[in-house]
Parts: C-alpha cells; structure tokens; sequence
C-alpha cells in the first residue's frame, strides 16, 4: 500500500545522514507529518504571496531566500518570519551551512523541526525529491526469506517446514548473501522496480528450527549479509506430491504480482534428498539467463523444429 504520509522524525532517521542533515532546533515537532513527497522554496511565501504556497511539504531555504529576509528591516523580517512558522509546515532546511539567525528561535517557539546541511540548495533539492519519493513509495510485506544469488534476487516461499531456512544455508554455503530472513519488506525504487529488504530489528538474523536464531554476519562474514536488492525471482518450495503439474520444460514463464509489477515465478518441488539450495541457485542463473534473451527451452524447441524441417 501507498504511504499517504510521513513523519520529519522517519525522514530525519533514514534519510538524515545521506542529505547531511544536522537538527538545529525544534526537536519537539519531530513527530509533525510531511504529506507531499517534494520540497519547496518557500521564497515568495516570505515575500508576502502565500496564495499558492505548499505548507505540506520540506521547507528548503537557501541563499536567496536568506539573503532576501536579511535585506528586510528587522521588525518586517521577524513579522515575516512568524508568519511563515504559522502554517502547519512539516519542517524546514538551512542548506550551505547557513546560519540561522532569527529562524532558529522562531523555529524553537514554534515546535518546527529546523534542520542544517552543508549541501547545496539544488543538489539537496535533488536528494531530498528521491529520498522522499523512495519514502512514499508503495510498500508490502510478504512472508519468506531473500537471497542474493550471484547478483540475481530470489524471494523464497512456502509453507512452514517445507525447507526454506535449509535452503538459504545452503546458498549460503555457497557463498551467496542474505537479505532477509521470514519476513520481506517490498517497496517500489524510483516508480519502476521492486525491491526488498529485511525489517529493522531481525536484520542480519536467521532463524533456523531446532538450532534458533544465527547471526549470518558472525557465522559466515560480513559478504553473507546484504541490505536490500532488486526482486528478480519468486521461488515457491512445494511439496513433491502436491506439484505434479509443474512445467518440467520451463516453456512458459510464470509471474506473479508484487505490488503492481510482474515478477518471475518458478515452482521448485521437495522431497527428501534434494540438494535445494542447489536448486535455487540454478533457478537464479535461469532467469539471468533468460533476463539476457537466452531461453534454453525456446532453444529445444528451435532445435526441434529444424530437425524435423530437415527431414521433411
């Protein structure tokens, strides 16, 4: 689902250190909603023109606008001021390492996060659009473990039991990285791909039954551990009785949906003495393959058809 909004506190944590942000006053609002993924120059809302301000939205003030308010005389620039903190604004930006001056106060009297960057006000303008954007964007969570498989995303599902845990341990075994454990935070980057990542608190953890929780970073490097990737494959893990009309050739590709986008979907079948982690790992190289145009079931098929044109 879509997020309709978000707090000046989450915008500060995740994005904070990215955009060289540094809280100089206000602390008390951090909790105040930004409802627009964008930012504003708010610089003829200081000028007196408020008719198509955008309050909803990070406030950015830059030279201009700073060099603008210190051109007024003191009474006008602190009216002004005080007019500008009066609107639900969510929060407001000193880029160039400006200094405050009077908007710090105003700031702390009116419970506005202010907040300082060392960033130009146009390359912040720019960061800030794409943090945002990504921090708005639609979001779902879906129950299994993520694994980067040789620069190839798979999500790994299936009942509980089935295997999925064994599975992971194998490939990481073999080398490959962890991204999530149980549970996938999905999200859509940039309007146009999907990507996933493991919550917060189990981050970097694994739970395998009958042995508990593991900590892949200490257990198997740090290289065993990735933070987020694109989804390029969901495999299902179904039992062998319960799959008998899977597609032993691979010539139609299967999807599934994921927060509006197609993603390709392969059914693996289980049964004791499968090696699948193994498995995974050869389904992974499959779709690169194929994401490269090379599909070796089209490939037969072709094969097939020349022979018996020869023939003919």
């Amino acid at each position: 689902m879509s997020t309709s909004s978000i707090t000046v506190e989450r915008f500060y944590t995740d994005v904070g250190t990215a955009l060289g942000l540094k809280l100089l006053a206000g602390a008390g609002g951090l909790k105040r909603l930004i409802r627009e993924p964008t930012v504003n120059r708010p610089g003829l809302a200081l000028a007196g023109f408020r008719q198509y301000f955008a309050p909803k939205r990070v406030q950015v003030l830059g030279s201009v606008e700073t060099a603008y308010l210190r051109s007024l005389a003191r009474d006008v620039c602190r009216q002004r001021i005080r007019e500008f903190f009066r609107y639900k604004i969510p929060c407001v930006v000193l880029c160039r390492d400006i200094k405050p001056g009077r908007l710090l106060a105003a700031a702390e009297e009116s419970d506005v996060p202010l907040f300082g960057s060392s960033l130009i006000t146009m390359q912040f303008i720019s960061r800030a659009t794409i943090a945002l954007e990504n921090l708005f964007a639609p979001r779902q969570q879906i129950h299994g473990g993520m694994v980067d498989v040789g620069g190839v995303g798979v999500i790994v599902q299936g009942e509980s039991g089935i295997g999925k845990s064994e599975a992971v341990i194998g490939l990481l075994e073999r080398g490959h990285s962890l991204i999530a454990d149980d549970v996938v935070c999905l999200w859509i980057q940039d309007g146009t791909e999907l990507y996933g990542t493991a919550k917060e608190l189990g981050r970097n953890l694994m739970e395998v039954r009958g042995i508990g929780l593991i900590d892949v970073a200490a257990m198997f490097g740090v290289k065993a551990i990735r933070q987020d990737m694109r989804v390029d494959l969901v495999v299902t893990l179904k039992r062998w009785e319960d799959s008998q009309e899977v597609d032993r050739l691979g010539l139609e590709l299967e999807h599934v949906t994921l927060l509006g986008k197609q993603i390709p979907h392969m059914v693996i079948p289980v049964r004791p003495g499968r090696d699948l982690g193994g498995l995974i790992e050869v389904a992974a190289y499959q779709t690169k393959l194929r994401l490269q145009g090379y599909h070796a079931a089209a490939e037969l098929q072709d094969r097939i058809a020349r022979k018996m044109k020869q023939s003919l």
